[in-house]
């Protein structure tokens, strides 16, 4: 993680913390907000000052072309606190380097990234004491940007506002989810705008997901938009299907987003010795898995939950458990990982960053 500090950040702290009003034993995910943001605007062809202020709401013309025309991307990241009361990162850069490939795409200006790694590590520490120590116990990073610009006329705004917000986050743990394979609806095309963290891309997902709720399943796993024979996401994660002992997962392209719990996991799965096959995989493979037992598991992967087990799929009309795994894969990387991301073990892939 970079910081060499070109431009002054201007800060004005709250009057008063909202942190002892908070239940920190009883936090739903992304509901609770710290006591500061960070904000930052691009005007005139470049990034004003950037800013951290108390946590408000903001004042958007209703003609703000983020409402209009969807030029709106983001981040999902961590800070952790360790026993010691010290305070990391896990893997910032990556963040930076994916919101910035995301906004190219959406015809948005890059970020600085002194600015990003200044504001960020300034904001984590104003609001230090809203990361609790614990395993499990987490800062929610959310940094996004949107356009800001007036008017309705189908083009790139001008105008644009980066921000960083913070949510206090426990340990993520919703239970074992069955997941139905889509047939008709794909969350992404070739081409398209898969690989970016848009917020277009989850507004697509809702009404499928639903679709798939009532019929009994909490999540969708995705194929692919042309023939929809290939496995791609699950939900709003990453997919592994473990065969035997072989890990699989698709290979990252236009459609599928380039998951840094993703990547962390394939690095973890090969240094513990275990099989990893990155390539497309077929729903006719895993249908088959599931039928003759070599299919051991299949799990999600994301900033958010971590790893997220599925207990069951459908497709097709039929439905197919899968027999609970004692030394499972996902509690193996799960464990490891956030082993690294709590400063409790070695970290050989140097992806921790103190603040």
């Amino acid at each position: 993680m970079k910081s060499s500090t070109q431009q002054a950040i201007e800060i004005t702290k709250a009057n008063e913390s909202k942190i002892g009003q908070v239940d920190f034993e009883n936090l739903t995910f992304g509901n609770i907000f710290t006591d500061h943001m960070f904000v930052c605007d691009f005007i005139d062809g470049k990034w004003q000052t950037p800013k951290i202020t108390p946590y408000a709401p903001l004042t958007l013309d209703p003609s703000a072309r983020v409402f209009h025309y969807g030029q709106a991307v983001f981040e999902g990241m961590k800070a952790y606190k360790d026993d010691n009361g010290d305070t990391f990162l896990f893997r910032p850069d990556e963040n930076f380097k994916r919101i910035n490939k995301s906004a190219a795409r959406l015809a948005m200006p890059e970020f600085p990234e002194n600015y990003f790694f200044d504001g960020l590590t300034e904001l984590l520490k104003l609001d230090n004491e809203w990361i609790k120590p614990g395993f499990g116990n987490s800062l929610y990073i959310r940094p996004f940007v949107i356009a800001t610009q007036a008017g309705v006329s189908a083009s790139e705004a001008n105008e644009y506002k980066f921000m960083i917000i913070c949510s206090p986050a426990q340990a993520y743990y919703s239970g074992d989810v069955s997941v139905l394979v889509a047939e008709k609806f794909s969350r992404s095309a070739n081409g398209g705008i898969g690989y970016a963290k848009a917020a277009g891309n989850y507004a697509a997902q809702f009404y499928p997901t639903n679709l798939a709720k009532k019929e009994g399943y909490q999540q969708v796993i995705w194929t692919d938009a042309d023939t929809h024979e290939y496995m791609e996401e699950a939900g709003t994660m990453n997919v592994f299907f473990r065969v035997n002992d072989t890990l699989l997962t698709a290979p990252t392209s236009d459609r599928i987003l380039d998951g840094i719990t993703r990547k962390s996991l394939i690095d973890i799965a090969k240094k513990e010795g275990v099989s990893v096959d990155v390539r497309p995989v077929k729903v006719s493979e895993i249908v088959a898995a599931a039928k003759d037992g070599s299919l051991k598991e299949i799990f999600g992967a994301g900033t958010a939950a971590v790893i997220s087990p599925v207990k069951a799929f459908g497709y097709q009309g039929n439905h197919y458990e899968l027999e609970k795994q004692e030394n499972s894969f996902a509690s193996l990387f799960k464990t490891a990982l956030m082993n690294i991301q709590y400063n409790k073990a070695e970290d050989p892939f140097n992806w921790r960053h103190k603040i």
